[in-house]
């Protein structure tokens, strides 16, 4: 991308109209990382939540050195829950393994459900076997939400000895977790894995019995 461009989406990054700035970011997407994360940084601390949010989102995307330390320092100390929670989805992004131990303490010290929903869904993202205890913890949420992810997550990470405690989700009554358990449990082949799986084959609500049939394709069972 030219410098004249990238010199126009710097004009725009500080336009008094918030949908002016948002438009720029939305157009930093073509821009090389490290030609567009000092354009985000700009926008950071912006006034308008959404503004910042964006930007957020955008450092996981456009990954340069700078971008790690950054996002840590939104996860640990931004007043603003939803950007600390917009901080823990961006380092899931990243995919790098520093991310796991501010993650972990963003789930067990953080008092706000989103950015706890948010770090488990990246303890997921980094595919980290570690991270398999606070998710088991995390199956204790009184949020359904948390729930899910942290299901989602057991899933990605292949931690298969935690069949038996994720199969206790069979019959909730939420069927978003029994969607996700059907997926989880694609990753996760034992006996009892797919005895579930063909439980869930028969649910009642088409996307369960969807996510389930197509996992037992993913582990060669015949339903």
């Amino acid at each position: 991308m030219s410098q004249t461009t990238l010199a126009q989406i710097a004009v725009q990054l500080e336009s008094k109209n918030s949908r002016d700035r948002l438009l720029a970011l939305a157009s930093l997407r073509q821009v090389p990382a490290e030609d567009a994360v000092p354009l985000i940084k700009k926008v950071l601390n912006d006034e308008i939540l959404q503004v910042r949010s964006m930007a957020v989102f955008a450092l996981g995307v456009k990954q340069t050195d700078e971008c790690f330390p950054i996002l840590v320092k939104l996860l640990e100390t931004d007043p603003d829950y939803g950007i600390r929670a917009d901080a823990a989805g961006a380092l899931g992004y990243l995919a790098d393994e520093r991310g796991f131990e501010p993650l972990v303490r963003a789930f067990y010290e953080d008092t706000q459900w989103l950015v706890r929903f948010s770090a488990a869904v990246s303890l997921g993202n980094l595919q980290d076997i570690r991270a398999k205890q606070v998710l088991l913890k995390a199956l204790d949420s009184p949020e359904t939400v948390v729930q899910q992810a942290a299901i989602a997550a057991l899933g990605e990470i292949k931690a298969v000895d935690t069949v038996d405690q994720i199969t206790r989700f069979v019959s909730s009554e939420d069927w978003l977790i029994r969607q996700r358990l059907s997926e989880a449990l694609g990753n996760l082949k034992t006996e009892k894995s797919i005895s579930a799986l063909k439980f869930l084959a028969k649910d009642d609500h088409p996307q369960v019995s969807q996510a389930a049939k197509l996992s037992l394709q993913t582990l060669g069972e015949n339903q």
